[in-house]
């Protein structure tokens, strides 16, 4: 099966600055046979952010491809870079900003309970 990705602008997502991309490859039921709610790549341009969030009933984790940016992981801040890996479990709170000067582009996973 082959899945046409679906582009979403997200402007001041969750609360946070500017307008992102994402590039849904998989939403819904076609996430892992109804398993996952998204499969996506996510571009953050300079200066946009998610907002601070808290995942409820589902988990996350994104794999940072390029960019540079902070990493809020319940209250604790991190930076980040290509191949650093964000996990957020059911109840965790996260956001993250961009903070280089060229796009952050990460790949995006969520996972029902």
């Amino acid at each position: 099966m082959i899945v046409k990705e679906t582009v979403i602008q997200k402007p001041n997502h969750l609360g946070g600055k500017g307008t992102i991309e994402i590039h849904a490859a998989m939403q819904g039921e076609e996430v892992f046979r109804g398993h996952g709610r998204m499969l996506a790549m996510v571009t953050l341009p300079p200066g946009s952010s998610i907002g601070y969030h808290q995942h409820v009933g589902e988990t996350e984790t994104y794999f940072v491809v390029e960019g540079n940016g902070v990493f809020t992981h319940n209250g604790v801040e991190s930076p980040i870079g290509p191949g650093d890996v964000g996990l957020m479990e059911v109840g965790d709170f996260h956001g993250i900003e961009n903070t280089g000067d060229k796009d952050l582009k990460m790949v995006a996973l969520i996972w029902k309970e």
